[in-house]
């Protein structure tokens, strides 16, 4: 069921009849002791803080955190935001909903990024890399989490899709610079640029609220990787070992810094050329995200974003 108005496009003083999905609901109480519900509520295009002061603790009973709900309820202006003051709801139906209108999805079609990036391994000449590449993409878990799993939670890419999006734009830059720069190894380059958060498909969990999964929380999609790389490795013959110490050191070192994450900081060409594209890759999204979330404000700056520590200009 299409919805009637989505996150972006309410304005204080509207009556709100919709469906949302509940990111986060929590009782609190007022400075008189009356208790009243905390929401987020979510679709395709944002999210904004829904309140029920009436019957809140019999409302909270009706849906639960990660529920499709239908609200009633009035948008009003709180300290320079939209928020909803709720005064029905109830659970969804499975048939009321289509999952599309709730959560963002790359801008490109995913079976068609697939098949440029299987270009890409198409032109791995080495033979151990193109069947280590191969093994993993001919698989159809593995190709199907692929075109649907995030990049990041809450940085990058936070959308269906997000991770081959990011992928394939990390990957045509160092195709670019595979002919720039002299003495890179061109297939380990693609190979482990292909490869470098492959483990994100098990990292996070993504058919609803974005979010890590329990290994994703207690490993971490770089280990993870590294575990995928070596169970794949382990069933190809003959895979030479220097070049899989080189390609595992890429995976360990594409976040950069021990700050970041990364257990060994790149210590190949291969290894920094790889870090700097994904990084480059995932700020440039993380700043073009920011700008049109905030396309409506009057400002010429965005707000303050906490991860990249600095207002962005949007430009006049």
């Amino acid at each position: 069921m299409k919805k009637n108005i989505y996150v972006k496009d309410i304005k204080a003083g509207e009556k709100i009849c919709d469906f949302f999905f509940v990111t986060e609901k929590n009782v609190a109480f007022s400075q008189k002791g009356s208790p009243y519900l905390n929401l987020r509520l979510k679709d395709k295009t944002g999210e904004l803080d829904g309140k029920v002061w009436d019957n809140a603790q019999d409302m909270d009973k009706v849906f639960r955190k990660g529920d499709f709900i239908y609200i009633q309820s009035r948008a009003m202006q709180y300290k320079n935001a939209i928020q909803l003051s709720v005064m029905s709801a109830r659970k969804a139906d499975d048939q009321e909903i289509s999952t599309e209108e709730y959560f963002p999805v790359a801008k490109e079609n995913p079976d068609k990024m697939f098949a440029e990036l299987m270009t890409f391994v198409d032109t791995v000449e080495t033979p151990p890399l193109k069947s280590l590449l191969q093994s993993f993409f001919q698989d159809e878990e593995i190709a199907g989490l692929f075109k649907r799993a995030p990049a990041a939670k809450g940085f990058h890419h936070v959308y269906i899709g997000g991770l081959l999006e990011h992928t394939l734009s990390v990957v045509r830059i160092l195709a670019w610079l595979a002919g720039h720069y002299e003495g890179l190894n061109r297939d380990l380059l693609m190979t482990g640029g292909i490869l470098h958060d492959i483990g994100k498909i098990y990292e996070y969990s993504y058919d609803g609220i974005v979010d890590c999964t329990d290994e994703g929380r207690l490993v971490g999609h770089i280990v993870m990787s590294v575990e995928m790389l070596a169970r794949r490795i382990s069933v190809l013959p003959d895979f030479p070992p220097q070049l899989a110490m080189e390609l595992r050191h890429v995976l360990l070192s594409h976040h950069g810094t021990l700050e970041f994450g990364s257990p060994k900081r790149p210590k190949t060409l291969e290894a920094l050329v790889v870090h700097f594209a994904d990084d480059l890759d995932a700020k440039v999204n993380a700043m073009q995200l920011t700008i049109e979330g905030a396309a409506d404000n009057e400002s010429d700056w965005t707000p303050y974003h906490r991860l990249l520590e600095r207002y962005i200009y949007k430009g006049k």
